[in-house]
């Protein structure tokens, strides 16, 4: 499959097709696109939750009841679902956590560049912290990054997504024990195979016109 195959062929699904499960090397293959997402200063603020089991699949659907239960059946019939989620904050020890993990990878060839790579995250965080005081969003960005990777990734494999911000993340944080990790739900993905209830499939994509969003100069 072609890159323009997949984007063409990609969409978000509306229904799937429960108890089929995806195979263990092509989850494998995603969750290697998502552990090598590209982060702002490789500050990688994200945890991934894998739902790979129906009992899994039924802790993620505690938080689409109410407002979100329309969502309950994208994530009880997949085969996978996965809780994007970032820190809660980019604190010393993720910070300190990070640049060991590149020294280890063989990242600095001399002793200066790990002080300068450390330096210049920390200033890169100290501006979201202080100037602009937007860790947060900051922070979520990177998540939306990975998400990106992910649907293309999904997309080139043939398997069919559907990303989801219809959910209570407070009641997702519970289930999932996230805050007392220093973590939090930003995005839900649900992987699998879309069945014939899903009417999006028929539908043909629209975007608007080239000539609209692209300009040249």
């Amino acid at each position: 499959m072609t890159l323009n195959d997949a984007v063409a062929r990609r969409h978000t699904v509306k229904a799937f097709a429960a108890g089929k499960n995806l195979p263990d090397a092509e989850i494998e293959t995603l969750l290697n696109v998502l552990r090598n997402s590209p982060s702002s200063v490789n500050s990688q603020p994200w945890h991934f939750v894998v739902a790979a089991t129906a009992q899994g699949r039924e802790q993620i659907a505690q938080s689409t009841q109410g407002a979100f239960v329309y969502n309950g059946p994208k994530v009880l019939n997949a085969s996978h679902v996965i809780a994007l989620c970032m820190r809660t904050d980019l604190d010393d020890a993720h910070l300190q956590n990070v640049l060991a993990q590149e020294e280890q990878d063989g990242r600095f060839l001399k002793p200066e560049a790990k002080a300068g790579q450390d330096k210049s995250r920390r200033g890169y965080v100290d501006i979201h912290r202080y100037e602009q005081r937007d860790i947060p969003q900051w922070m979520e960005k990177q998540v939306y990054l990975a998400l990106g990777g992910l649907l293309l990734g999904a997309a080139m494999l043939g398997i069919d997504a559907t990303p989801m911000e219809g959910f209570d993340q407070r009641a997702l944080d519970q289930a999932l024990g996230l805050r007392e990790k220093g973590l939090t739900s930003v995005v839900l993905v649900s992987l699998g195979y879309r069945s014939d209830e899903d009417f999006n499939a028929a539908l043909p994509k629209s975007r608007l016109p080239r000539d609209e969003i692209f300009t040249f100069i």
